[in-house]
Order: C-alpha cells, then structure tokens, then sequence
C-alpha cells in the first residue's frame, strides 16, 4: 500500500504537469523512478501506476468529483485539485488500498502542503466520494454517445468527434478502450539469431519471472511484462535485442528491403527502423535533427553492434544534394501528432489540438518534398507514422502520389488500430518512384 512519501511524491509531479503545459508525464514520471531508484520495486510500482493512472483519467475524475463537491474542479487550487484527483483514482481503481487510508493520508498531505484550513473540505468531499462511488453517473450514452465516450474514456471531445466521424461508434470505442489498455514493452530480437538462439534468451528471460510472449505478427518480436528495467534483461547489454514495436517492425518489412539497397532513414531516432533495415539492407545513413537525437540512435548503433550504419545530424526538411537519386529505399517515418501512442504516452491527448494537427501536415508535406528526391527511379518510399488521423495518414498518402513533382505510385497502406490490433495505434505506405 503506497506509503506518505509515495503519494507525496506523486502529487509533486502531477502538480508539475499542471503548472507547465509542456511538460510531458512519462519523461517526469522517468525522472522521478531514476532519482528514488533505492525504493522498492513495489513502491516505484505504485508512484507509476498512480501517476499515470491520474493523469490518464483526469476527465473523467472530474466529471465524477463535481458530482459530490460543491466547489467546482475548474476552481479549485491546483494542489486541492490534484490532491483529490489523486484520491479518487485511487478509490475507484486501487482496491487493494483501504478507503479510510486513502481519505487519511489525503488529509494529512493537505495540512504537511499549507491547506490546514482545508482539511475539513478535502476530508467531507472524500469522504462523499468513497461512500457514493458505486452510484456516481455518467453521461447518458443514448442522449449524448460522444460526451459518454468522452468522460468514459477521458478523451478531448475534438478527438471523439474526429474519430467518430471518420470510424463510426462501434470502432471509435475500440480504439478508446484500446488506448486505455496498459501496454506491455515490446522488444525485437536481432533478425539473424537463428530460432535456437532466440529461444534461449527467451527462456533466460522468462526465468527470471517476465511474462514473454512472442508477437503474432513477427516471429522475432516480442511482448514483455512484469519486469524492473530492460537494461538488466539477458541479451540487452550484448545488443541481442532492442525495444521496438512490432507495429515499426511491421513497417519496415513492408519496404522489402534488398542485401544491396541502400537505406537513407531521414527521422531516424531513437534508430529501430535503421537497425531492422541495416540487418537486411548493404548500408544505411540514419540521420536527425539534433544532437541529442543522434546520441540516441548512437547508443542503440553501437549496443546492437552495427558496422553499416552511418549517422548524422541534418534536418529532413532541407535538400541534401550529394543523395539525390541515390537510395534504393528512404524510410520517412517523420513528426507527427503521436495519437496512436497515447497508451504509452498518456496525456499526449491533452496536449494536442486541431490547429498542432495543421502545422503538422504542413512540417511532413516539407520534409517529404526533399526527401522524395533522394529515391532512385524505381526505388522505395516508405511513409510512417505512429498517428490516427486522415490528414497525417491517408491524405499524406494522397498528396505523394498525386502532388509531388517526381511520379510516385502507391503499392500498399495500412492503418493499424490499438484495441483492434495488439500493437500501437499505426501508419505506413508504400511507394514506387516511378
């Protein structure tokens, strides 16, 4: 059961993620697990569930504590508010933590933090809540469906909208509930082990009491649970394995690359395409935008041991002369909303907006109007995302074929779907330069 510390520890990071609007949960909640690094894995357990948990549900915690509290969450002080918030998650969806304790431990934090006046307040609505939470309401899904989702699966009516009227009811709740679901890590064994020397660290890892379980879409990726950290897993350190969605796997064998092709990846941190694609390509030049993008694929590079790779720092959006016309494939796996990786990116949904979605559109049609030109005549353009969203997806896909001055035809697309697929919400296409 978390202790004082733990929640106080908690409380300190969702009041970060409310003062700063920039601030991104999982890089905070990475932080905080690397700086309290001594604790127990029980109690970095419970500071990531409750954390994430919070931040993931926030309309929905609202929506339900404006039901038992007289003072509206819109003007509550940001550390009642969170502190509540908290709370409430923690009375909904910790059964294992008694109520009392978690209405106790809320009120002592409330008068430790300088809201002694407060006690009385925090205490009644909590107390409220506990009593009536198996009778709070939800919207009514025959009179309002997209507020019901909303609240249901706190997701940003914008987004509800758009999916609803792109994918109807039935797949829109999918890809909700699917984005809610905890997402194990998925990790991606070096292509040329053979079956025998995978199975092996398969089962080393296994022994140590991580559920392994191989993916249904590749034989060589993985799905990983109940484990402390990658890093100590048997076969990381010697670039065995590296962590990779199966769906970015999936992507990249769609390329088809050849033992000859030569791969120009022009957004390529943190590196598991350029990796996947090095193992089955002559040479491939994976470059970004920045330097502490570099360092990443870097590190990933020389973990995996990868001789024909080269890396550098350049910004996809600008022509590079000295490659045009000289890749046999380019992976343009390029910025994009993130939409599909809300389930591991949890308040990614709070962050975006209609007007981000526009600029966006506008940065890809600028990086892949440079990076069509790299592609040799009858060569391979491989375009990605990890976003649900037609205009990144399928309009891209579009404006290549019928916008660019070099002639493209489209060979294959797909958009994969979190609750309908077991990877991360997905998009890639394939195209020939003609």
């Amino acid at each position: 059961m978390g202790s004082s510390n733990n929640r106080e520890i908690v409380l300190d990071v969702l009041l970060a993620l409310e003062k700063d609007e920039n601030e991104h949960s999982h890089r905070l909640i990475r932080a905080v697990l690397d700086k309290y690094d001594y604790l127990e894995h029980r109690d970095k357990a419970f500071i990531k569930r409750l954390t994430e948990g919070t931040v993931e549900r926030k309309i929905e915690l609202d929506y339900l504590l404006n039901q038992v509290s007289k003072e509206k969450t819109t003007k509550m002080k940001p550390l009642i508010l969170v502190l509540l918030r908290m709370s409430a998650y923690q009375l909904i969806y910790m059964d294992s933590i008694p109520d009392r304790a978690v209405v106790n431990e809320a009120v002592k934090l409330a008068g430790k933090r300088g809201f002694g006046t407060l006690k009385g307040y925090v205490n009644g609505v909590l107390r409220n809540f506990a009593k009536k939470k198996d009778e709070l309401k939800y919207p009514d899904r025959n009179e309002n469906e997209l507020l019901y989702f909303s609240v249901k699966y706190s997701c940003p009516m914008w987004l509800v909208e758009m999916w609803h009227k792109r994918y109807g009811s039935e797949l829109t709740e999918k890809i909700l509930s699917g984005l809610m679901q905890v997402y194990p890590v998925s990790i991606r064994f070096d292509t040329r082990l053979s079956d025998v020397e995978r199975d092996d660290y398969v089962k080393r890892i296994a022994e140590l009491g991580v559920k392994i379980n191989q993916s249904k879409y590749l034989p060589y990726v993985y799905r990983v649970e109940n484990l402390d950290s990658i890093a100590k897993l048997p076969g990381f350190a010697e670039g065995v394995f590296t962590v990779q969605d199966v769906s970015s796997c999936l992507s990249v064998e769609e390329a088809g690359i050849k033992e000859d092709d030569f791969v120009i990846d022009v957004c390529a941190a943190p590196g598991g395409k350029s990796l996947l694609a090095s193992e089955k390509g002559k040479s491939v030049l994976a470059r970004d935008v920045s330097e502490e993008k570099l360092d990443r694929i870097n590190e990933n590079i020389h973990r995996m041991k990868r001789t024909n790779i080269n890396s550098e720092i350049w910004d996809a959006r600008d022509l590079d002369p000295k490659y045009v016309e000289k890749a046999d494939v380019v992976i343009a796996d390029i910025p994009c909303s993130g939409l599909g990786i809300i389930g591991k990116k949890r308040d990614i949904k709070y962050h975006a907006n209609p007007e981000g979605l526009k600029s966006l559109v506008a940065l890809q049609k600028e990086i892949i109007n440079s990076c069509a030109k790299y592609v040799k005549p009858g060569g391979t353009l491989l375009y990605s995302t990890c976003t649900i969203n037609f205009d990144e997806n399928e309009g891209m896909a579009e404006y290549i074929t019928n916008e660019l001055p070099e002639k493209f035809e489209q060979v294959s697309m797909r958009q994969l779907l979190p609750g309908v697929d077991e990877c991360d919400g997905f998009f890639f296409a394939k195209f020939k330069r003609l």
